[in-house]
C-alpha cells in the first residue's frame, strides 16, 4: 500500500477576492454606464427644454344694435331669417379639414392637435352648464398646465386688461339676465394646422356661434332673439401637449352682440335681448395714463347680421 499514491488528492486552498475575470467584467460595466450617463448629457439630440408658456393675449369687442333687436316666439323662424339659416347645429358646425403630415409632425398628430382644438371649442362655446351654468371645469382640464394660474385669476379677479377676461377664455352669459331659448346652437367656420416651429404645431380657428336666447325665467311663448359670437382662437401643441390632449390658448379675439357698449363684458356677456335697444352711450372710458389696462372697445352690429322679421 505505501507504493500507491493517497485515494484522495489534496485541493489547492481557495483564493480570497474577486478573480482577474471578475475584475475584467467589472470594469467593462463601470465603462458601458459612465458612457451612457456621458452620452445621455451631452446628445446632440436630446429634447430641448421645455419652453414657458406664453400668456394669453385676449380682445373681446361687443358690437351695439343700431335699432330694436328682432325677436319671435319660434327660434326656427329666427334661424331661418338670418344669416345662420345653413349653419349646422352644434358640434357637427366643428369641422376638421383634410390633415396631412408637417416636416416634423405627423399624420396622427396632426389630427391629434385638431381634435384638441374642437373638444375645446365645443366645450368653451356649447356646454350648456358652461353657457349659462358658470361651470369651467370643461375648459379649464384642457389647457396646458403653465397657463392654469392665468386662468384661474380671470375668474377670480377679472380685470379688462388684455389678459384676465373670463370672457376670453369662454362664452358665458348672465345667467340672471338670459337663458337659451333653443339648445340647438348653430355654428360655421374652419380649423387650420400648420407648423409654429420644429416643435410646436398651431392651429387657427375662426367660428361664429349664433345662440337663440330669451329672459331668465320667461314661458315658452316668450320672444327670443338671437345673439352672435364669432371666436377667434390660436391654439399651440407641443408634442406633451399631444400627448396629454391639452393646448395652449395663445390669442383670443371675439366680437359678440348684440350689446350695449356701456355694459361690462369682461365676466359675462349680458345680451340685449328682443325689443332691447342699446344704451346711448360708448365703452367705458380708457386712461391713457394708467398701466397695464387694455384700450375699452366697441362696435356696431350691422343691421344684416339681424334675423330679417
Amino acid at each position: 500500500m505505501a507504493d500507491h499514491s493517497p485515494a484522495v488528492r489534496r485541493r489547492p486552498p481557495l483564493q480570497r477576492g474577486l478573480s482577474r475575470q471578475a475584475l475584467i467584467l467589472v470594469l467593462l460595466i463601470a465603462i458601458a454606464f459612465g458612457t451612457a450617463i456621458y452620452m445621455g448629457v451631452r446628445h446632440p439630440y436630446q429634447t430641448p427644454a421645455a419652453r414657458p408658456a406664453e400668456p394669453l393675449r385676449m380682445t373681446v369687442i361687443p358690437l351695439a344694435p343700431q335699432t330694436a333687436v328682432p325677436g319671435s316666439a319660434s327660434t326656427d323662424q329666427l334661424y331661418a331669417d338670418s344669416p345662420a339659416a345653413q349653419f349646422r347645429t352644434g358640434a357637427d358646425g366643428i369641422t376638421l379639414p383634410a390633415v396631412r403630415r408637417t416636416a416634423h409632425f405627423s399624420d396622427s398628430q396632426v389630427v391629434t392637435a385638431l381634435t384638441t382644438a374642437k373638444d375645446y371649442l365645443v366645450e368653451s362655446s356649447l356646454d350648456p352648464s358652461v353657457l349659462t351654468g358658470g361651470a369651467t371645469r370643461p375648459v379649464r382640464i384642457l389647457l396646458d398646465p403653465r397657463q392654469l394660474d392665468q386662468f384661474d385669476q380671470s375668474f377670480d379677479h377679472p380685470t379688462a386688461d388684455g389678459r384676465h377676461a373670463p370672457t376670453g377664455w369662454l362664452v358665458r352669459f348672465d345667467a340672471p339676465r338670459a337663458q337659451l331659448a333653443d339648445k340647438k346652437i348653430r355654428v360655421q367656420g374652419t380649423l387650420q394646422a400648420a407648423e409654429f416651429d420644429a416643435n410646436t404645431l398651431e392651429v387657427v380657428a375662426d367660428h361664429t356661434f349664433v345662440y337663440a336666447l330669451k329672459p331668465t325665467g320667461a314661458n315658452a311663448q316668450a320672444k327670443a332673439s338671437l345673439f352672435t359670437v364669432r371666436r377667434e382662437l390660436t391654439f399651440r401643441f407641443d408634442r406633451d401637449d399631444l400627448r396629454m390632449h391639452q393646448a395652449e390658448l395663445a390669442v383670443s379675439y371675439v366680437q359678440a352682440g348684440p350689446l350695449a357698449c356701456s355694459d361690462d363684458s369682461v365676466s359675462r356677456l349680458r345680451p340685449l335681448l328682443a325689443g332691447e335697444t342699446a344704451k346711448a352711450g360708448g365703452p367705458a372710458g380708457t386712461d391713457p395714463y394708467a398701466t397695464g389696462s387694455a384700450t375699452a372697445l366697441c362696435g356696431s352690429l350691422a343691421k344684416s347680421a339681424q334675423p330679417k322679421l
